[in-house]
């Protein structure tokens, strides 16, 4: 999970279905007997032993994380004859997969002609070719394995944040029929909250979803035809060479011929992929509405940063998603004052909301360009790859991956593969690729020589670095008075964690790790928990 159940996502309620998949989780310890192998083609298949040493079996494709990405691509590698081990410390849908507002768009949120600026036309074209097809391909997919889980085709509008933006959405509909989207008008018509929001962009064809549903369908059908799904095992470290070396947080090891990293931040690398994109928290509340009150849409605005609002029809209510505020990992402790900008940017253009039902965070990572990172690790040897780097469009930059990565492992060429090549370097415009780069240099040296509290004046239930001795600590206060420490820095790079008091962890700015009060790993790029304080209270 992406913290300590303190913000629930609508997703994850407790009467949301949870992934039916996990009745076949056999622990690692013993093979499977439910997932259509029998038990000597199980251990043929892939190593549930984990045996040490010359003992390990090889397996052939080995998934780490099983969020919409990595699911994706073990279904699609088994519709092409691949044997699959999909390996995830939680299970299936309960990462930052299940922490989205699922807003299925082809239209880049960073805006189209930023994109043409990063990329080229061409390349810009193809990344929004490549959104729609994966819209396509998820729709495809519902249809075809009879997916219960709320897919419909709506409509999305790009909406003035202020008068002053009239400019900057008619660049974007030039933009748009530049690269191939020829449907989307300007529009003068949209009413939100008794406001005429003019000029507006239309696209058509967009989409929504329920994610869970979709992930916990994925989950079933990847057992049913044969893929194997373990939870409870934590990767800490994946080698290349002939054959892919995939190590446990326990110690043991197996081998397959290829391996897939789709753990949201690459845990493969130290620097490679991490000094190419960067961490942000972003907020979403779902409030109340009456049952078909408001006809389903996506909608986003141009305010920087940007908030996107949809629609999730229920039984008996309907729920209004507003996402947005975000801001860089571990810079803002405000949250709360971030929740109520949301609610009342709903209540202004839904005057007929209700109760605000739920409330969540969740981390995107920001690549220097608005793409994705998926192909072969440029840390690694060819048979390790990777998709990371979800730009807040994890749904279709994670079905994307399953198919781009399914054709690279299939052998076969894809005209998407240099567009979202793991190796590619900012060429166009350095700026937002220079600043992200300064502020992690700047968290590094800030942090060694801050100032930080007395452990008095940490109320209780919160959080605080402080100096203990000379060493940097988190400490956590709980309401019974009692103390937890451990060590301030983060196991990836060094930086110093900061508090998080709204999931209750411990958040790395620069590179995103996420860290239990107890220092247990809650996310990557990290691999090892903080260590025990030196010097502990009392």
């Amino acid at each position: 999970m992406t913290g300590t159940g303190e913000s629930i996502s609508i997703w994850m309620d407790p009467i949301a279905p949870q992934a039916p998949s996990q009745r076949a989780m056999p622990h690692p310890g013993e093979p499977p007997t439910s997932s259509g192998l029998d038990r000597d083609s199980a251990l043929a298949f892939a190593p549930y032993t984990l045996a040490r040493g010359e003992d390990a079996r090889v397996a052939d494709v080995v998934v780490v994380g099983a969020g919409l990405a990595g699911l994706t691509v073990a279904y699609l590698l088994l519709r092409e004859g691949r044997q699959v081990l999909v390996i995830d410390k939680d299970g299936p849908s309960q990462g930052e997969s299940a922490r989205t507002t699922a807003h299925l768009s082809c239209v880049i949120d960073d805006g189209l002609v930023f994109l043409e600026g990063q990329v080229g036309e061409e390349g810009a074209r193809l990344a929004v070719q490549s959104h729609a097809a994966a819209i396509d391909r998820i729709e495809r997919l519902v249809n075809e394995e009879g997916i219960d889980c709320d897919f419909r085709r709506v409509d999305g509008w790009l909406i003035p944040a202020r008068s002053e933006d009239a400019d900057y959405i008619r660049d974007e509909l030039a933009a748009a029929h530049r690269l191939g989207l020829l449907d989307a008008s300007l529009r003068d018509d949209l009413v939100l909250g008794g406001r005429r929001l003019a000029p507006s962009i239309r696209f058509p064809l967009q989409a929504q979803f329920h994610p869970v549903k979709y992930m916990a369908a994925l989950a079933c059908i990847i057992q049913d035809r044969g893929g194997l799904i373990v939870r409870g095992q934590q990767v800490t470290g994946v080698e290349g060479g002939e054959y892919a070396t995939i190590r446990l947080a326990d110690g043991r090891a197996l081998k397959s011929r290829a391996c897939v990293v789709t753990t949201n931040s690459p845990i493969v690398d130290k620097y490679a992929i991490h000094t190419k994109q960067a961490p942000y928290r972003t907020y979403a509340v779902a409030l109340t509405l009456p049952p078909g009150a408001v006809t389903p849409a996506l909608w986003w605005d141009t305010a920087e940063p940007y908030h996107y609002i949809r629609l999730q029809p229920g039984t008996g209510e309907d729920l209004l998603i507003v996402g947005g505020e975000d801001h860089k990992t571990g810079e803002a402790d405000d949250m709360d004052a971030r929740f109520h900008r949301l609610e009342m940017l709903a209540r202004d253009f839904f005057p007929q909301v209700g109760e605000v039902r739920h409330r969540w965070s969740g981390q995107v990572l920001e690549p220097f360009d608005g793409l994705a990172f998926i192909g072969r690790d440029p840390a690694n040897t060819a048979n390790i790859l990777i998709a990371t780097g979800d730009s807040g469009m994890g749904i279709t930059h994670g079905t994307i991956a399953g198919m781009l990565l399914t054709d690279l492992l299939q052998g076969r060429a894809n005209p998407w593969a240099d567009l979202y090549d793991p190796s590619r370097k900012p060429l166009r415009n350095l700026k937002r690729a220079v600043k992200e780069n300064f502020d992690a240099m700047r968290e590094m040296i800030a942090g060694s020589i801050a100032e930080t509290p007395a452990m008095a004046a940490i109320p209780p239930g919160s959080g605080a670095v402080v100096r203990m001795g000379g060493e940097k600590v988190a400490a956590y206060v709980d309401e019974e008075g009692g103390v937890t420490c451990v060590s301030a820095t983060c196991t990836h790079l060094g930086c110093t964690v900061q508090w998080n008091p709204l999931e209750k962890s411990w958040d790395c700015p620069c590179h995103g790790s996420r860290f239990a009060i107890d220092g247990a790993v809650l996310a990557g790029p990290a691999t090892a928990p903080l260590a025990p304080a030196e010097q502990q209270p009392g």
